[in-house]
């Protein structure tokens, strides 16, 4: 968490107490428990992830170019706005939406949170599973790209957000419009 000196700084401090207390009660449990052995007959536990991503900004180059290469080294899809405000939606198993957002988090910020996310838990039983869901068939994005939505402004650094809104509604998530705006969208 950055230093919030001079801002009002309560609604970054509880964002960051919700992106962090699973990470403490998962070590906590874990410290009591001792280890167990999984039976060949227990299900695997899947997860997929959707991560909404909000920033004050993204211009540097340099974190532009990290976003696009780690989202295809580990595999996920989504996109990045860049300009102001960015925004970046990451999809794909739990695991590589966490190593992505751990290395997202660390760089240096104005300001940058989990704004939504998704999780939906897989079962993994085998092959004689009819009914189970695959990480892919869960995708609303083919790849991860960089999206531009007619940049504006004197820097040419401000998307249309009606551009912006029209391309969720295609992926089918026009919803998470609102959570990031506290608007509606059209």
């Amino acid at each position: 968490m950055g230093n919030c000196l001079g801002e009002l700084c309560v609604l970054a401090a509880v964002e960051w107490v919700k992106e962090n207390l699973e990470h403490f009660i998962k070590k906590s449990f874990s410290a009591s428990q001792a280890p167990k052995l999984e039976s060949a007959s227990q299900p695997l536990q899947e997860v997929f992830s959707r991560l909404w991503i909000y920033s004050h900004h993204i211009y540097n180059k340099s974190k532009r170019k990290n976003i696009l290469e780690w989202s295809k080294e580990l595999g996920l899809s989504g996109f990045s706005m860049p300009g102001k405000p960015g925004i970046v939606c990451v999809e794909g198993p739990q695991s590589a939406c966490e190593e992505f957002w751990s290395r997202v988090k660390v760089l240096t910020w104005k300001k940058i949170m989990i704004r939504h996310r998704e999780d939906i838990n897989l079962n993994r039983r085998g092959e004689d599973s009819k009914s189970v869901e695959s990480i892919d068939s869960l995708r609303k994005f083919t790849c991860f790209e960089e999206a531009m939505f007619d940049p504006h402004g004197n820097r040419g650094n401000h998307m249309d957000l009606g551009q912006l809104y029209q391309f969720l509604n295609e992926k089918g998530c026009c919803d998470v419009f609102q959570i990031y705006f506290g608007i509606e969208g059209r």
